[in-house]
């Protein structure tokens, strides 16, 4: 997981590999673009990329279990 800057001033946790657009759930889709301060997070929106493009998942696109407070298996949430 990495720390990166968004476009709009605040900071988003990004997996560090990229996957095929298919994979990942198009609410965790970003892109990373190089700008002269340094790489910046842009959420993949509007126009839907096709299934082979790479994204950079949000983090919480493996962490779904325990945002949504769904059991664990152990009776924890």
């Amino acid at each position: 997981m990495r720390v990166y800057p968004t476009n709009y001033d605040r900071w988003v946790s990004l997996a560090t590999r990229e996957r095929p657009a298919k994979d990942v759930p198009p609410r965790y889709r970003w892109r990373l673009v190089p700008t002269a301060g340094g790489l910046v997070a842009v959420r993949v929106r509007g126009i839907e990329p096709l299934l082979g493009d790479p994204v950079v998942p949000d983090h919480r696109m493996f962490c779904v279990a325990e945002e949504d407070g769904a059991d664990d298996g152990w009776g924890a949430r």
